[in-house]
């Protein structure tokens, strides 16, 4: 676990102390771009524990991410020193959006990503969206009998309306919910998605924030809108921020949005995260990344401490100046769904 000079909060009403800020592990091992070699990734997870950024969160839908863990693990020992989630529900090897919340799912999914990790326990499972013909109900029932039995510590819930986590709460505490959550996409706030930050903080549910930094749109590298160089880089292909008939005008934003950085000295990646960390204690982003540069950079931006005026002046920007295109691809952008009530 982190040393205690690293700032750290509750994760939920009843959850342990963690890093304010975690680390996401995706573009490790899927999606951002070309992979790097198993040594590179090995010496950026090696600097993300010298650091303190010990609150990692993965996916069996990330690629090789759960086996890359698994050889870190081996290999350091320092299993002990690293606060781990990870999900289940998309069905690995089937096509993207076959989900699966079923109490039988969650078990065999568990029991495959603990052999994968090589490790006996998981400190916080996630359901990674609801299949909406399973109640939440059944999947909870059976998250808690892995609890029970030790193979996981912690429950939280991805991609929820505030109806589900309602009723997912009544069988057992959520620890966390996961969403998308920065500067530009501030859905959980509003009813557009139902009210999610309101419903977590009267049950005492913390707010894990990912893709804090918009998929990347919130860099420094994107305000110079250079030419695409990776073609294994999904983001410029797939999601609509990036197309190139929005780019020149979400370039522009960006670099609205740098301004705001300059005059407070820091990078725009670290006033997007510093900004949702002053939303409260509750809230965690997590940015993810493949170098040790960004790996640093972003978490320096708990040092950027802002003031209420500085939190109003971007949350006006932000009100004036929309982003242009969704936040997901079409045909995966289902919006929130409750799942179907127990019979």
């Amino acid at each position: 676990m982190p040393a205690p000079s690293v700032i750290q909060h509750k994760l939920g009403k009843d959850g342990p102390l963690v890093p304010a800020m975690g680390f996401g592990l995706l573009p490790l091992s899927i999606a951002y771009g070309s992979i790097p070699d198993d040594e590179e990734r090995f010496k950026l997870l090696d600097r993300a524990v010298e650091i303190g950024s010990t609150f990692w969160d993965s996916a069996d839908l990330y690629g090789d991410s759960e086996a890359l863990l698994g050889k870190w693990f081996k290999r350091t020992g320092k299993r002990d020193q690293i606060f781990l989630s990870t999900k289940f529900g998309y069905v690995k090897g089937a096509q993207l959006g076959n989900i699966d919340s079923s109490a039988a799912y969650a078990k065999s999914a568990c029991a495959e990503s603990l052999k994968i990790l090589g490790i006996d326990s998981i400190d916080l499972y996630w359901l990674h969206r609801p299949n909406r013909e399973t109640p939440i109900e059944e999947t909870m029932r059976a998250m808690v009998e892995l609890k029970k039995e030790g193979k996981i510590k912690y429950i939280g819930l991805s991609e929820v309306t505030s109806t589900t986590l309602r009723r997912a709460h009544k069988i057992h505490p959520v620890s966390a919910i996961q969403m998308e959550h920065s500067p530009f996409t501030l859905d959980i706030e509003g009813p557009e998605g139902t009210d999610l930050l309101a419903t977590c903080r009267e049950l005492g549910v913390a707010v894990i924030c990912y893709s804090p930094l918009s998929r990347g749109l919130l860099t420094e590298t994107f305000t110079k809108n250079e030419p695409v160089t990776d073609e294994k880089d999904l983001r410029w292909a797939a999601f609509p921020r990036f197309n190139e008939n929005v780019r020149d005008a979400n370039v522009k934003l960006v670099n609205g949005f740098k301004a705001l950085a300059d005059k407070r000295g820091c990078t725009t990646s670290q006033l997007a995260l510093a900004w949702l960390l002053k939303q409260g204690d509750d809230i965690f982003p997590i940015p993810g990344t493949k170098r040790i540069q960004y790996l640093e950079e972003n978490w320096a931006a708990l040092d950027v401490k802002l003031t209420d005026e500085d939190e109003l002046e971007i949350r006006t920007f932000v009100q004036n100046n929309k982003i242009a295109g969704g936040r997901l691809p079409e045909k995966y952008n289902k919006g929130l769904v409750d799942t179907k009530a127990e019979s």
